[in-house]
């Protein structure tokens, strides 16, 4: 990551026309419902959905080393629509003439530095799907980590990308995000707490 010389300020936040918008558009569903009622829908939808037909992917993963127990790497990022700082999963879109299991080695490698292995892929999942249509798939990756992990690979990150990385042993993956949410400007990605929130209930309740 890049040094920080300052927070990030928003400047000016002004109305987008599709026209002029490069990766998003802003349209009117007309609908009829399970009634036979004729209803007006708004939503937004992704303009780089390549042949995969899914938008992004998100790599949950796990890091095992050869001495400590299994942990998970976060990602940390500003956000400009919500003006504040994120805790996710590393993530990304899926080029157009990419599998979902290649953006996912592809984009775990620039945003973290890793090398990882795919163990499993999930079927298009909705993204927010009151507002919008884009979909990703959970990408389920693994890293093995060197016996000396004290200096980390090299991120590849784009010009204006600023990732921090966390490494968060999986005993204490919920109470760290806990922890992240009561920070000022400081937002836990939505899949990200659910599935910690998950893996703490079925803990909890003795439910594994």
């Amino acid at each position: 990551m890049s040094d920080k010389v300052q927070e990030p300020v928003i400047t000016s936040i002004d109305d987008l026309q599709t026209s002029e918008a490069r990766w998003l558009a802003l349209k009117r569903i007309q609908y009829v419902d399970q009634q036979g009622k004729s209803r007006t829908w708004e939503v937004a939808t992704r303009k780089t959905r390549g042949k995969a037909g899914v938008d992004a992917v998100a790599m949950g993963n796990v890091l095992r080393h050869p001495s400590r127990p299994p942990a998970t790497l976060l990602v940390i990022q500003y956000r400009p629509p919500l003006d504040a700082y994120t805790v996710e999963w590393p993530a990304g879109l899926i080029d157009a003439d990419e599998t979902a299991e290649q953006a996912a080695v592809r984009e775990f490698k620039e945003e973290t530095g890793y090398d990882c292995r795919v163990t499993s892929v999930s079927s298009p999942q909705a993204a927010d799907p009151g507002m919008s249509n884009a979909n990703l798939q959970l990408v389920m990756v693994e890293v093995d980590l060197p016996e000396d992990d004290s200096v980390s690979p090299e991120q590849r990150l784009e010009d204006g990308e600023h990732i921090e990385r966390v490494i968060v042993p999986l005993s204490q993956f919920y109470d760290r995000l806990v922890e992240y949410a009561a920070r000022d400007r400081y937002i836990v990605a939505a899949k990200l707490f659910h599935f910690a929130a998950g893996m703490q209930f079925a803990l909890t309740n003795k439910l594994t």
